[in-house]
């Protein structure tokens, strides 16, 4: 209100002075004698003003039409002037408004919108690093695969934009299955930006899936240089990728060559089961009997295993029942009162034929925690204890529904495996494979989890043979269990 105040006042007080000047101009005697063309013009001092000031501003607007006139004329020749700097501005303000309304539209997932807006953009931005980028996803929104691929084919020319190329050409063969191209391009793109999480993690899936063992370690020990992958987390996917490499190695036969990797991939992780019973295997081989009995027991701390005590074992093939218990106590004692511990003394004692051991170390193991490998065990105790037949079926009958206990399962997939894959055979994952319960109970077996007795030696003659449960039904169990009675009283 205030400043309102005093702008009125300060227009009356222009006013007033002009009309007081003017006054005073009228007032005054004399002007300005102008003679041309033999006229003769007088002009008072007001009007004298007047005319300097009118001549002034026809100079001033001469020049400024004159200048325009150049303009014109060098914006038609395509030089640039304040006439196309308007229109470059205007047709940027259009272009990216376009482009943002692309952007909505990519996000809310309307594709061939998103295409249109990405079109005018291009039009008006002439930029395809930007356009294009909208262009090639938008197409694949809408399932336009071909005209994708063209797009990122045409990112591929530009620095800028290589990378980008590369990468979506790359996830579309992924798409398609194609993963011998798919695995050129994440090479490329690798290479292109070696810090890239996603690039590495593609490349390093590829490169396992493709048994490149080599080339994947030398991705994994990238992750870990650019700080994309914790230190543990690397020494135990690379100690999972040395043992595959040492496994492709002795399949080439390669003997010392496999030999050195297995140990190393023990020693880069001590706790993974197959790398220990693999470079426990190996010492086995070169007489280091200590050595190997020393990388089992230090496994079996981690994680007991049925593929431990049966490699434990191998060290010493030919010993005695009961010198084989005694030896054995370097497993047993660690984890007493692990299922895993109580299933293999009671195996033991049952080859050692001390069939009130056995039902003393298994416990109640087939009641608490029921699977087909202890209600198996359960079913050769009561037959080595003379049991009624009855009561053998009975265990053997329980173990065909019962859980099959701890196998290698997929944490990512969830997929059962009988023995240990770095990939997942399902959903080809690395290094995703945990021994555990899985959650569904109708997978067979794995040959790991036969009894122990069975890996070690020969049965006895006498001595009727277990069978793995998954593979009969009811009524086979029952009639081999009449023709194991038979061969007993004969």
């Amino acid at each position: 209100m205030l400043w309102s105040m005093i702008k009125i006042l300060l227009f009356v007080a222009i006013v007033a002075v002009l009309a007081y000047g003017a006054g005073l101009l009228l007032d005054m005697e004399g002007g300005v004698q102008i003679t041309f063309g033999g006229m003769e013009f007088t002009l008072g001092p007001l009007l004298s003003i007047i005319v300097v000031v009118t001549l002034v501003f026809a100079v001033w607007l001469f020049l400024k039409l004159f200048g325009l006139l150049i303009a014109v004329l060098r914006f038609i020749n395509g030089d640039e002037t304040a006439i196309s700097r308007h229109f470059d501005r205007n047709r940027e303000r259009k272009g990216f408004q376009a482009l943002s309304d692309g952007l909505m539209a990519l996000a809310s997932g309307e594709g061939r919108l998103a295409m249109s807006k990405a079109e005018k953009a291009e039009k008006y931005l002439r930029k395809p690093e930007l356009t294009n980028l909208i262009t090639a996803q938008a197409a694949e929104m809408t399932g336009d695969t071909k005209q994708a691929e063209q797009v990122y084919k045409r990112l591929l020319q530009d620095d800028r934009t290589r990378f980008v190329g590369v990468r979506g050409i790359m996830k579309q063969k992924l798409s398609e299955g194609d993963t011998e191209t798919a695995l050129a391009l994440a090479e490329k793109a690798f290479a292109l930006k070696p810090k890239h999480v996603e690039t590495q993690d593609v490349l390093l899936r590829l490169q396992a899936g493709k048994e490149d063992w080599s080339g994947a370690r030398k991705t994994l020990n990238a992750k870990l240089k650019y700080g994309t992958l914790p230190r543990d987390i690397h020494k135990r996917r690379d100690a999972v990728l040395a043992l595959s490499e040492a496994k492709e190695i002795a399949n080439l036969e390669g003997t010392i060559e496999s030999q050195e990797a297995a140990i190393e991939a023990n020693r880069l992780s001590p706790d993974l089961i197959p790398a220990a019973i693999l470079a426990a295997q190996t010492y086995i081989e070169q007489d280091k009997k200590r050595y190997a009995a020393r990388v089992l027991k230090k496994a079996w701390e981690a994680q007991p295993h049925p593929d431990l005590a049966a490699t434990f074992a191998e060290i010493e093939p030919d010993e005695a029942a009961a010198d084989r218990i005694k030896r054995f106590q370097a497993l047993t004692k660690i984890m007493p009162d692990h299922p895993e511990t109580k299933m293999l003394l009671a195996e033991l004692n049952i080859t050692a034929e001390d069939f009130p051991e056995a039902r003393r170390a298994i416990g109640d193991l087939s009641t608490s925690a029921p699977t087909a490998r202890s209600l198996t065990i359960m079913a050769a105790i009561e037959r080595g204890e003379g049991g009624e037949d009855a009561v053998v079926r009975g265990w053997l009958a329980k173990a065909l529904t019962a859980s099959r206990g701890p196998q290698w399962v997929c944490d990512n997939c969830h997929n059962i495996h009988g023995t240990w894959v770095p990939v997942c055979e399902n959903c080809a994952s690395f290094d995703t494979l945990s021994w555990k319960v899985p959650p569904a109970a109708d997978i067979a077996m794995p040959s790991s989890t036969e009894m122990l007795p069975l890996l070690v030696e020969k049965p006895k003659p006498d001595t009727p043979e277990l069978i793995e449960a998954e593979e009969l039904s009811p009524d086979d169990a029952v009639l081999i269990e009449d023709a194991a009675l038979e061969r007993q009283d004969k």
